[in-house]
């Protein structure tokens, strides 16, 4: 596949996102188009700059429920009960990723909860199961994007992934909606014509049904007049309204809005957007279903800066894992790439960083991978073509020991966020003993000298660890400044960055360019996550991400206590052979565990304290589907109210529990996880409280 092809992706997922942060602040029902109108007027841009937007479940769903592609055992088309594997494992059960509404109230909530209590897909999401008014709710369309970006030019084959993952959760109008939607971004790559790309993916649905009977009402409207696209608004409301479609958020209306937006906004990508936004409804989802097929048609530079810009290539999500919540749009997309061109059985010719890799380098059309500078006064950063691709950080009127910061964030805190929109968690991107390296070009117009220091920064504290400066004098064309991430004593590291300071003689200031060409952060990492120094944030204990249980910070230590299964994950989710290490003290209950190599809700590695035959032991465990398999055990009478220092250790596929330093007890498991995250877990009723964790990766 030709470059073109990853452009077009990037610039698919871009748009997808800016039409959802641009719907998602009229979506509540009390923003019709009569008062978006009133209180907003016509949208020319953002109506909320956030400080960072939580993507919601238009973005978390076409994100994880990809990972089937991932996930796996032998790469191929899905089945959709491989779709579902990923919608079990990567939400957090009651919030994150898709939860509203509850049980026959939500799509998408009665579909998780039938495939929680062993009804497969598609029955899962079938009218058979559900009613039909269920099935055909607006979320057969929603969370399909990425399976039509995957399959470009090919609209059929685009249209086919659609269904399947579409029917876990739909069925009918639904899965009608999501055949459309994926064989219309899927045309966008070969044309721009919008009449053409409407019809690709009206091709790949019924003639009769409701679903193209609604485009052809919208297609009249816009034949008789092109321009008057609030009269087309009118009809719909009059004759395709939510009044005559049952549930909360039916396809059909909103599949009206879509096509609304997609005849008058005339393959301008703003307009079509704005358009879909100023129809109310389902704001943020329509917005975003446009979005992506425009920017598609239009590419990078299609897309205006407005709605562009504040993304700043970063996506911040609502899964169970936190590491895979920080997303990068350009790696993002060429991980998609990649997908398309292995599905399609084609070299690729940019293949996707290793991962667990951070690999930013600036090559795509305006990419900025989510890099920020701390004095946006003294320092305008953005894009450009210079050096192959880079990012220009143009400064000026710097005085000596005047400077700013260059960062990317490698962890989030609720102080970064303006809401609690979608309940996001995080665990760190960076981790001690890892490399980072810039390499960068300075352009000199002014001054003397300047120092380029890489440093670190701490979450809790607040501290920036400086490592040691280079300083430069004149002009270079190329420079790779690389240092081993420090200790964090405990805490977490946020930010990875270089400080930039005027050395320059007094009353001479500073100005030029310094060019960001390459940035790389790879290698096995370590830390101690001291829990005096957590906070409790989002309903989570830093940095973890939890899954049923009710969590607290106690006197340095995180308790659970549960009805049942509970468990805490946290650090990067791509390590393989580790060593975890922390402590354990059992209240009450007979689990009591920690865990390697979790990828979720549904797999990982567990040892610790069990009952085994009503006899108290050491165990060694995993799930697979979420159920507890016993691998090995030993009697061992621990007791409650004692603390035990345990180490649980992969390498390769063998694990090992060890305790106080005694015993080791060892299994190999060649089925179970090759890689994952770390934390705590309760597999059974009780209460614990879990000290401070170490992980070491080997």
């Amino acid at each position: 596949m030709k470059r073109e092809v990853l452009e077009k992706i990037y610039a698919g997922f871009l748009g997808m996102n800016a039409g959802i942060r641009l719907g998602a602040p009229v979506e509540p029902a009390f923003w019709d188009s009569e008062n978006i109108r009133k209180y907003y007027g016509e949208l020319h841009g953002y109506v909320k700059d956030y400080k960072h937007f939580a993507a919601d479940d238009d973005a978390n769903g076409p994100v994880f429920f990809l990972r089937t592609l991932d996930d796996m055992p032998v790469f191929g088309e899905p089945a959709p009960q491989d779709v579902a594997e990923a919608w079990l494992n990567y939400g957090r059960e009651g919030v994150g990723l898709y939860w509203w509404g509850g049980y026959g109230v939500s799509t998408e909530h009665t579909a998780y909860l039938n495939l929680k209590n062993g009804i497969p897909a598609p029955q899962s999401g079938s009218i058979h199961q559900n009613g039909k008014t269920l099935a055909e709710q607006i979320g057969g369309q929603i969370f399909i994007d990425t399976w039509g970006l995957i399959a470009p030019a090919d609209p059929a084959r685009a249209a086919r992934y659609a269904v399947t993952a579409a029917s876990v959760s739909h069925d009918g109008e639904g899965l009608h909606g999501a055949a459309f939607m994926a064989a219309a971004i899927s045309k966008s790559f070969e044309t721009s014509d919008m009449e053409e790309i409407i019809a690709a993916g009206l091709q790949q649905i019924p003639a009769d049904c409701l679903y193209r009977k609604v485009f052809d009402a919208v297609e009249r409207c816009y034949r008789n007049d092109p321009q008057d696209w609030r009269a087309c608004l009118a009809m719909l409301q009059a004759e395709w309204g939510y009044d005559k479609y049952p549930g909360v958020c039916h396809i059909i209306p909103n599949a009206g809005v879509c096509a609304l937006a997609l005849y008058y906004g005339r393959g301008d990508f703003a307009r079509t957007i704005e358009l879909a936004s100023m129809c109310g409804w389902d704001t943020d989802c329509n917005a975003g279903n446009v979005g992506t097929i425009l920017g598609v048609a239009v590419g990078p530079q299609g897309i205006d800066e407005c709605y562009r810009g504040p993304i700043n290539d970063e996506i911040v999500l609502s899964g169970i894992s936190g590491y895979l919540n920080i997303l990068d749009i350009p790696s993002y997309s060429k991980k998609l790439f990649g997908l398309a061109c292995r599905l399609a059985g084609e070299e690729c010719p940019e293949p996707p960083a290793q991962d667990g890799t951070l690999h930013y380098d600036f090559t795509l059309s305006g990419a900025t991978h989510g890099f920020h500078v701390s004095d946006p006064i003294r320092c305008m950063a953005q894009a450009s073509p210079e050096h192959g691709g880079s990012l220009r950080c143009f400064y000026e009127k710097l005085i000596r020991g005047e400077g700013f910061n260059l960062f990317v964030k490698t962890f989030y805190r609720r102080r970064d966020f303006d809401d609690e929109r979608y309940m996001p968690v995080f665990s760190p991107l960076a981790y001690p003993g890892q490399t980072a390296s810039f390499t960068v070009a300075l352009e000199r117009l002014h001054g003397d000298q300047l120092s380029l220091t890489p440093y670190v920064k701490e979450t809790f504290t607040g501290r920036e660890i400086l490592l040691k400066p280079v300083v430069l004098s004149d002009s270079v064309d190329s420079q790779t400044l690389s240092f081993t991430l420090p200790d964090v004593e405990g805490g977490v590291i946020e930010e990875v960055g270089l400080k930039l300071t005027s050395l320059s003689q007094a009353k001479l200031y500073d100005a030029g360019s310094l060019y960001l060409t390459d940035f790389r952060l790879e290698g096995k990492g370590h830390c101690t996550l001291n829990l005096s120094l957590s906070k409790k944030e989002f309903a989570s204990v830093l940095p973890f991400s939890h899954n049923h249980g009710a969590w607290e910070l106690v006197d340095g230590h995180m308790e659970v206590m549960s009805l049942g299964h509970a468990e805490a994950m946290t650090g990067p989710y791509f390590a393989r052979d580790m060593k975890v290490s922390g402590t354990i003290t059992p209240f009450s209950g007979t689990s009591h565990l920690m865990s390697v190599r979790v990828q979720g809700a549904q797999r990982g590695v567990y040892g610790g304290f069990g009952v085994v035959d009503g006899v108290r032991s050491l165990v060694v465990g995993k799930t697979v589907h979420g159920v507890w398999q016993l691998l090995t055990s030993r009697p061992f009478d621990w007791q409650e109210d004692h603390e035990y220092a345990l180490t649980l250790a992969a390498e390769g596929q063998t694990f090992t529990l060890t305790m106080d330093g005694g015993e080791p007890l060892s299994i190999r498991d060649d089925t179970a996880c090759a890689y994952g995250m770390v934390g705590y877990a309760q597999y059974a009723m009780g209460r614990t409280a879990f000290g401070n964790l170490t992980l070491e990766e080997r």
